[in-house]
């Protein structure tokens, strides 16, 4: 299926001519692509597990007992009762180097609430309380 190309001697062409080459090599790469296995390379991994247990709720650094409108405690943003409140403010104190205790009760909150939580705090013996928040009444008084 060569073609002349322009010349006009009948003389034998001296390039040889890609198109069936090409079509033959297509052909085996197909054919290998095809015969060769699918790999089915796997790595092991392991993946922790969930375990039943909380984790320890008391942080080595610092802590933080909110209290919002409601009245409602949070201890690092998990509301607690004052019974838990207490095993954890007796967690922190134990502790070497103590940990710092942020306080930080909502302008709306109940003074009766604040109040029996910072008797719960002086009684669990916390020497590092700081109050958070204070610097939103600086202009009331």
């Amino acid at each position: 299926m060569a073609m002349s190309g322009g010349k006009e001697d009948d003389g034998p062409m001296m390039e040889m001519n890609m198109t069936p080459l090409i079509d033959v090599l297509l052909v085996l790469l197909i054919m290998f692509i095809i015969t060769i296995p699918i790999q089915t390379h796997a790595v092991k991994v392991d993946l922790p597990q969930n375990s039943k247990s909380p984790a320890n709720p008391v942080d080595a650094q610092k802590n933080k007992i909110t209290i919002d409108a409601a009245g409602t405690i949070a201890w690092n943003g998990s509301p607690v009762d004052e019974v838990t409140l207490r095993q954890y403010l007796d967690q922190s104190a134990a502790m070497n180097p103590e940990p710092e205790l942020h306080f930080q009760p909502a302008p709306d909150a109940r003074y009766e609430v604040v109040d029996k939580t910072l008797a719960v705090v002086k009684r669990s013996a916390i020497t590092k309380l700081g109050f958070i928040g204070n610097e939103q009444y600086r202009n009331d008084f």
